[in-house]
């Protein structure tokens, strides 16, 4: 063995036998006064001149701590800049407080003319502990559309309503009266549900109602014969052979697949069809079957886009009607129609444990009306459907 691979065992025979115990005492002195190094060669972390950020630690111990009395700390980038007297960022004189110091700083929310601003905001009024205001201002849900958030009267006043946009009546009762002034012309609309909610006599209803007020119609549908939709309305009273022989009303029946193999003439020659016969409502009942003639998805919601835009392009004010998702009760069957279109009607079964299944139906979204958001309970009468608006359905 050389002397180079024998240097660890002369420094152990080399060894002083006492030097472990000087080392000790030595050691333990220096931990009660405070004032030897670490036997490992390094300053305690409590002298440590840097702290294991790289700042200086010695004034507050705070790691985060940049001198931020001064201009420099972090999160202090902009408080002395943007105050008269230079306080602290979240000081009581700051832009966050009504002192002298906040006094050349603006709040977004403190405009008097913005949306929350101003002594007339919606969340402030003289209700005292109430968070949405009271007393004479009107709050932002003091609207009797809904309900007072309460399941209270969802119906609207329309005294006041004064609107430049052309609109109509759905003809559904109670459900008219939780839509502010009705829904704006040519707007389109979907009502989606499962089996058995009603939607195709939401259709019906909804032409018939037109047909009364001497407008023009078309029910186009996808699923039935012209015979069955015109047997249907008559359940109803409503007799849509009569208004076809007058040249109010067109049945149209449609096979999906031909549909679809040929909807770009028909997305081409519907428009014009549609101006020509001065319709100034219509139905397609239902777009779910024709969106299942598309496997790809990205084509499906191409196609539907498409052919909707037509229909917008044509003028006449359109209700479609679409399977509900298996899996959400507030979804299309494809989760498409419901993003092209204006308005979004939702009917559901709604089942509890002790009660009686009921139906069910919310307005999800209409643009530019004001709406209830309420569930309220529906029923299919001799008369077509008929919500209960006064009433809740919990």
């Amino acid at each position: 063995m050389s002397e180079d691979d024998d240097w660890f065992e002369q420094a152990l025979s080399e060894e002083d036998p006492d030097t472990d115990s000087e080392e000790n005492d030595e050691r333990a002195e220096a931990e009660a006064t405070g004032s030897s190094e670490n036997p490992w060669g390094e300053p305690e972390p409590d002298e440590q001149d840097e702290g294991p950020w790289g700042e200086d630690e010695t004034d507050d111990g705070s790691p985060w701590d940049e001198d931020e009395t001064d201009e420099g700390g972090p999160w202090n980038e902009s408080a002395d800049a943007d105050t008269s007297t230079g306080g602290e960022a979240f000081d009581s004189d700051s832009s966050f407080g009504d002192g002298e110091g906040g006094a050349d700083t603006e709040s977004p929310f403190d405009d008097a003319d913005g949306p929350f601003g101003g002594s007339d905001d919606s969340f402030d009024g003289d209700g005292g502990d109430d968070p949405f205001g009271g007393g004479d201002s009107e709050g932002l849900f003091d609207d009797e559309g809904f309900g007072g958030l309460g399941g209270g009267d969802a119906e609207f006043e329309e005294e006041d309503f004064d609107s430049e946009i052309p609109r109509i009546d759905l003809g559904i009762e109670g459900l008219d009266n939780m839509i502010q002034g009705g829904i704006p012309e040519r707007h389109l609309m979907v009502t989606f549900g499962s089996a058995g909610t009603g939607k195709t006599t939401f259709g019906l209803q909804f032409l018939h109602h037109g047909l009364l007020n001497g407008e023009n119609a078309v029910f186009i549908t996808l699923e039935q014969t012209r015979e069955a939709i015109i047997a249907t309305a008559n359940e109803f009273g409503w007799d849509f052979a009569t208004f076809e022989e007058e040249g109010q009303l067109a049945v149209v029946d449609l096979d999906p697949v031909e549909m679809a193999n040929s909807l770009d003439n028909i997305q081409a020659e519907l428009p014009q069809l549609i101006q020509d016969f001065g319709a100034d409502r219509l139905v397609l009942d239902s777009v779910s079957l024709l969106e299942m003639m598309y496997d790809n998805q990205a084509k499906r919601r191409t196609e539907v886009f498409d052919f909707t835009r037509s229909l917008k392009k044509a003028g006449v004010t359109t209700f479609l009607t679409s399977e509900a998702s298996e899996t959400n009760p507030y979804a299309s069957r494809h989760g498409i129609i419901e993003y092209l279109t204006d308005a979004v009607f939702v009917l559901q079964y709604v089942r509890g444990e002790t009660q009686e299944t009921r139906l069910a139906v919310e307005i999800q979204k209409i643009r530019n009306a004001n709406h209830s958001r309420e569930k309220k309970p529906y029923e299919m009468t001799e008369g077509g459907l008929s919500v209960y608006q006064q009433a809740n359905i919990f």
